[in-house]
């Protein structure tokens, strides 16, 4: 399976010489600034413009301490994210990592975040957006608010579909037909990032991200965490009080730091 990174620009790190990333626990993390991750992704989609959409699509990865122990025991899921053309901090447990192995990324950058920032950008310059994936109807919701907030932004189109490899063939020609440049995929983590990376030669789009419960957020169906509680970098425990059944996918948290301060000072390089 090609690499995404293969066929597309440098990151922006890499433009500023050398790429710096930093490996947590074998787990590329691209040190960029939300901004960076942005102007990125609409490089990406300038050149599959450019080119007369013959290039394939890319695929961006939020990489958050979940995702990092879930690569641990699945070497597919390992791959996909250390494949992908840009790995972004999701998760303070990513950030500090980072800082603790003293190549610190300069800030958080949630799907939740992101996802308006791309929508704006595609709202000044004309980008069409898709929305796929989470519970019927979710999608839609998250769309119509996105526009209401970003006027002119067009959107290609929602679904909720399913990361069930029967119904692949049917969501591609949903796809092609949208004319989409940006997709995001809301399938939940690892469902979504092996979707995507399976995909990727066949996604008729410049960029594929997975996006976790961000549209539930987006459309209103659930509350996020008040800001103060994001800038403590608490929101993963206002998530919690809300959510008390996450509990148990919690305990990776702990796991993740104990593994970050026994094992990562002999496993992180720059790559």
């Amino acid at each position: 399976m090609m690499s995404s990174v293969e066929h597309v620009a440098r990151t922006p790190s890499q433009r500023q010489g050398g790429r710096r990333s930093v490996s947590v626990l074998g787990v590329r993390i691209d040190r960029v600034t939300q901004e960076e991750a942005v102007t990125f992704i609409e490089e990406q989609i300038r050149r599959r413009r450019a080119s007369g959409n013959r290039l394939p699509c890319c695929q961006i990865v939020t990489v958050n301490p979940e995702f990092v122990m879930e690569a641990q025991r699945n070497p597919a899921f390992r791959q996909a994210i250390n494949e992908a053309a840009l790995n972004v901090p999701d998760g303070i447990g990513v950030v500090w990592a980072t800082r603790y192995l003293g190549q610190p990324a300069p800030e958080r950058i949630t799907g939740t975040d992101l996802i308006p920032a791309l929508a704006e950008r595609c709202a000044t310059h004309g980008y069409r957006l898709y929305l796929l994936g989470a519970a019927p109807g979710v999608a839609e919701a998250a769309a119509a608010r996105l526009c209401a907030r970003f006027p002119g932004l067009q959107i290609a189109g929602t679904y909720a579909g399913s990361p069930d490899p029967a119904e692949e063939e049917a969501i591609l020609q949903r796809l092609a037909a949208a004319q989409a440049d940006l997709l995001c995929v809301a399938y939940g983590a690892p469902a979504q990032e092996l979707w995507i990376w399976r995909n990727l030669s066949r996604l008729p789009v410049a960029v594929a991200m997975g996006v976790g419960g961000a549209f539930d957020f987006l459309s209103g169906r659930k509350k996020r965490a008040p800001r103060a509680w994001q800038r403590l970098g608490l929101e993963w425990l206002y998530r919690l009080y809300r959510e008390p059944w996450r509990w148990r996918r919690m305990l990776a948290l702990p796991r993740f730091a104990l593994m970050v301060i026994f094992k990562g000072r002999g496993r992180h390089s720059q790559a």
